[in-house]
């Protein structure tokens, strides 16, 4: 699998099915790499990408990430290999290990010690028994890491990390834990608003559900912001971290910026200014690798 250097992540599943594809579509001809979709409360992300499968040609299907407490590991196995296979071999396997609240309160399982339970997890889909048809090549698993403990899981058990929510700065300290030769595809929030107010507006209603959780918070006091940068929304120097806003020079700079520090592939999540849940379009088409 060739993995290309610019992807898109973003939420769809406010769109129709028929949406979808007209939007995987779309970016596919843009020159898109990748196209990653989470798992939380909505579609079943295999399922789904199955779907957008059928309607691309190229563009590989990612989950950014898939919750390994929604199917045991035999599960994912064949849902894996299975959707490599109908894809051409075009699916990237994101897994991760959600957060408590969505584990615990929504799915009622027991939320376990995240390092653990992710060793414990991969070498289980290892074992795991499979007779369906193989695909080509064997497809590749990236895991949500964050911080160096599941990052060593990542280049010991993997090919390598998405980390979602970081920085230019977290990028070249994954670099480092994972050496070279595994892949390390960090998400990026990219927004087309030159109004600081605006922007940051926009960014802080977006932030606000990641910064209670206390994987992000860990993660965000590990790259040397503090409890107040993490309080009452967010502080200016947080937020303009965690969201690129302004012109299109200034979001490519932030993109340049991971690669800089190690990063192979980028997937970013365009933000609409108008604050509208979804992504947006025009920003892509202004970013888009056809058109630079």
């Amino acid at each position: 699998m060739q993995l290309g250097r610019l992807g898109v992540w973003t939420f769809l599943d406010l769109m129709s099915a028929a949406d979808s594809a007209a939007f995987a579509q779309r970016i596919e001809a843009l020159g898109y790499s990748a196209l990653w979709t989470p798992e939380a409360i909505g579609r079943d992300p295999f399922t789904f990408l199955g779907y957008l499968a059928a309607r691309t040609d190229k563009m590989i299907l990612a989950t950014g990430i898939a919750n390994i407490y929604a199917r045991d590991a035999m599960t994912m196995r064949a849902s894996q290999h299975t959707l490599a296979e109908l894809s051409g071999g075009r699916f990237l396997l994101g897994l991760g290990v959600s957060h408590s609240h969505l584990v615990s309160g929504v799915r009622g399982h027991e939320y376990r010690k995240p390092v653990a339970a992710m060793r414990e997890y991969l070498e289980a889909m290892q074992g795991a028994l499979y007779r369906g048809p193989e695909a080509s090549d064997a497809p590749p698993t990236v895991l949500a890491a964050l911080r160096p403990a599941m990052l060593q899981v990542a280049r010991e058990q993997a090919q390598g990390a998405h980390p979602y929510l970081t920085t230019p700065e977290h990028a070249k300290r994954a670099r480092e834990a994972l050496g070279p030769g595994r892949w390390l595809a960090p998400e990026q929030k990219v927004l087309l608003e030159t109004n600081a107010t605006n922007a940051r507006a926009v960014a802080r209603a977006t932030l606000q559900i990641y910064l209670g959780l206390p994987n992000y918070q860990n993660n965000l006091k590990w790259l040397g912001f503090t409890d107040d940068d993490i309080a009452n929304g967010g502080s200016d120097r947080l937020v303009d971290a965690l969201v690129a806003w302004g012109d299109e020079e200034s979001l490519v700079a932030r993109i340049r910026a991971h690669y800089d520090a190690g990063a192979d592939h980028v997937c970013i999540q365009p933000l609409r200014a108008d604050g509208v849940p979804g992504p947006c379009v025009r920003l892509l088409e202004a970013l888009a690798p056809a058109r630079r």
